[in-house]
């Protein structure tokens, strides 16, 4: 893109709604558990209390509740992956790569067992009359970058740039968009690194109007964006960008605007 239509661009940034929700608990009861990929576990859960859960934006947090090894409650940020009001349920897909204790209760979760989920708080709802994504992310991404895309409808034009382990941790979705996936293969020692998705990104001709979200490792979020912004001249008023987790920090995550 030229200096001309970059200016254009950033003066027709589209709007974003934020809507709060009820952060109410609920009780919610293993209804089946099935590994996707060897380090992605989804979990179906089903509960009366979701008969009014809302999740407007398909990266939506919800809080998950576990009980630490001291007695204390642990609390972790989860994407609702899937739910359904009419038939009570809520999909979530657990990345397995953490050892805290709700990546410990995921492992050992059974037919049956309970959890505890609170939220989500709000939903950020970008406009609908984006119909071009670039989606970033790494496994921890995944769920969201899923949702997006599965949800997208005929006439949406998608480029997902996802880094995993290796070809095992590849996922397959189902969508009306049309999408262009490409893997980055890396070592998990290797996420806190943003080459692996930079090399992808460097092959990527951004269209104009491309609504670009990114979710990673926060110093991984913050590097890309920076390339973004700075070498290929975007506007960040196109682009989300988060830190879905900080590296040596648990529970912790960040927000680039």
């Amino acid at each position: 893109m030229d200096n001309n239509q970059l200016k254009e661009l950033a003066s027709t940034a589209p709007g974003i709604e934020r809507v709060r929700h009820d952060t109410r608990r609920r009780i919610l009861t293993v209804e089946s558990v099935v590994d996707i990929t060897p380090g992605m576990r989804r979990i179906i859960f089903r509960s009366d209390e979701l008969a009014d859960f809302i999740s407007l934006a398909p990266d939506d947090h919800i809080k998950i509740f576990a009980p630490a090894a001291d007695g204390s409650e642990e609390r972790r940020d989860y994407t609702p992956r899937r739910y359904d009001n009419t038939e009570r349920r809520l999909t979530i897909d657990f990345a397995l790569h953490e050892a805290g204790p709700v990546t410990r209760w995921a492992i050992e979760a059974r037919p049956g067992d309970k959890l505890e989920i609170g939220g989500p708080r709000g939903s950020a709802v970008v406009s609908a009359s984006v119909k071009r994504w670039l989606l970033i992310g790494d496994e921890t991404a995944l769920p969201a970058i899923g949702r997006r895309i599965e949800e997208s409808q005929t006439g949406t034009v998608i480029t997902a740039l996802a880094a995993v382990t290796g070809p095992l941790e590849e996922q397959t979705f189902e969508t009306r968009a049309e999408l262009d996936l490409r893997w980055a293969h890396r070592p998990l020692s290797e996420a806190i690194g943003a080459a692996a998705l930079l090399e992808l990104l460097h092959k990527v001709d951004i269209e104009p109007q491309t609504f670009i979200w990114i979710a990673a490792e926060a110093s991984v979020t913050r590097d890309i964006r920076a390339y973004l912004l700075t070498e290929r001249g975007y506007p960040l008023s196109w682009m989300k960008a988060s830190g879905y987790w900080v590296f040596g920090k648990a529970d912790a995550t960040e927000k680039f605007g």
